[in-house]
């Protein structure tokens, strides 16, 4: 069974704007794809991308990104007890949180992050990974 990963705005953002760090975000997305991964953001998190590329590519380019994105990449969504649990826990940033104890919520397998204060604040039942660490890992281990 492929392994579920939630995906944070700036991996997307990495992909999408070909900023650094692209490479490992497209071998990332390969993995959904491929469908060796199952990949799934929070609206919050198609909210925070979208808001970006618009700004960089314009309204119809990148509506046509997002449901692009969408096709590998599938959408969750937070309920009011989990909100109340990210807002109790020790994360201090709200959308990390948020994004975080959805992730949890939804028993997903991994969490990948170029945040390193998330990272810090994460708890042992999901870690927070790097595009890097994720990689590596994932790749040594299926292989």
């Amino acid at each position: 069974m492929a392994s579920k990963v939630f995906i944070d705005a700036n991996i997307l953002l990495d992909f999408t704007l070909k900023r650094p760090g692209y490479a490992e975000a497209k071998q990332i997305f390969e993995l959904a794809i491929n469908g060796k991964i199952h990949a799934f953001v929070t609206p919050a998190i198609v909210h925070i991308v979208g808001y970006w590329l618009t700004k960089a590519y314009g309204v119809s380019e990148t509506k046509e990104i997002m449901i692009t994105l969408l096709i590998d990449i599938q959408v969750i969504d937070i309920s009011h007890e989990t909100t109340l649990n990210a807002l109790h826990s020790k994360i201090n940033d709200i959308e990390d949180a948020l994004q975080y104890y959805t992730a949890i919520h939804h028993k997903l397998d991994y969490f990948i992050s170029r945040d390193k204060q998330l990272k810090k604040e994460s708890i042992a039942v999901l870690p927070v990974y790097t595009p890097k660490e994720f990689l590596k890992g994932f790749i040594s281990f299926n292989s």
